[in-house]
């Protein structure tokens, strides 16, 4: 298990002074990711908030080597780069170990690169895939992913007198890549940093693809105060619509169970996405919402012999 008093000690892989809003998660999840690190890592990054704001020409934040690849990309990029590495080793023409680790948002995951993450994890490549899921194509305009909740507010699906938000449950990534049978993947949020870094850690160690997925609250897409990320993302965790745990050759693991499960309306209030929920008209869908959270918290539960 990470120790914090290890973490201090080590040099920062993700500078300050880069372009993320107040308050952004993103790099939340890339400072506390990179400090897990032990082994020297390769980087790959497809368009979207957390490239735009690290990585605009000619600066970067990264203290890693960082290669920006195309919205649906990610996975193909760091699939060349690591095979690369392999050749380079078997000529015997590189001898430093490394690791690879993948970044995309919801967008660049959840939907346009679904297809590359699902070729590269089945190739069998030697890598690490983190998704910061901030749940809707945030970058471009905050339009909805399939990655955002049922009921949010978008720009392409606008709460108002024809739709009352999103009007599809989001998609579970994670058990689809799951589905793969990964030897590793997890679900984190930046606010429990030694479960994420610990994960991490883990991820990094075992040979073959691996996968963490990670809220990333958004100030903007979610209508928030910047000082409260990580009060945002505990509320997330303890109303069961982000599960902590992992799954490990198949076996599920629960992470953390909260000592009193909070109702997801006390999440929601807090998000204007949700705001137009509250109105009398739109309380079945609150209530949707919550026997949604119920059903896959319990079938969780289940999977892990809780």
């Amino acid at each position: 298990m990470a120790s914090l008093k290890e973490l201090s000690k080590k040099k920062d892989l993700f500078a300050p002074g880069h372009r993320g809003c107040a308050g952004c998660s993103a790099s939340i999840v890339v400072r506390q990711t990179l400090l897990a690190c032990d082994t020297p890592v390769v980087c790959s990054i497809c368009t979207g908030c957390l490239e735009v704001f690290s990585s605009i020409f000619p600066y970067t934040a990264w203290k890693v080597p960082l290669i920006h690849s195309l919205f649906e990309n990610s996975a193909a990029t760091i699939s060349g780069i690591e095979s690369a590495y392999r050749a380079l080793k078997k000529r015997k023409r590189y001898t430093r170990d490394l690791k690879f680790i993948a970044w995309g948002g919801d967008g660049g995951t959840y939907d346009i690169g679904l297809q590359a993450l699902s070729g590269a994890i089945e190739r069998g490549h030697d890598f690490l895939y983190i998704c910061y899921d901030n749940e809707a194509y945030m970058n471009t305009g905050i339009q909805r992913s399939s990655a955002t909740p049922l009921g949010a507010h978008t720009t392409t699906s606008p709460a108002g007198s024809v739709i009352p938000g999103k009007q599809q449950n989001r998609k579970d990534l994670t058990n689809i890549v799951v589905a793969h049978n990964v030897p590793y993947a997890a679900q984190a949020i930046p606010s429990n940093w030694r479960d994420l870094t610990t994960k991490v850690s883990k991820a990094l160690s075992i040979k073959g693809p691996t996968f963490i997925n990670v809220l990333s609250p958004c100030v903007i897409g979610w209508g928030y105060e910047p000082s409260e990320t990580i009060g945002i993302s505990k509320l997330a965790v303890d109303t069961c619509f982000w599960p902590l745990y992992e799954v490990e050759n198949g076996k599920y693991k629960l992470n953390y169970k909260p000592k009193e499960k909070i109702p997801i309306r006390k999440w929601m209030e807090k998000q204007a996405r949700f705001r137009h929920l509250f109105k009398k008209e739109n309380k079945k869908i609150i209530d949707e919402i919550q026997n949604e959270t119920d059903r896959k918290w319990e079938k969780l539960l289940k999977l892990c012999e809780e």
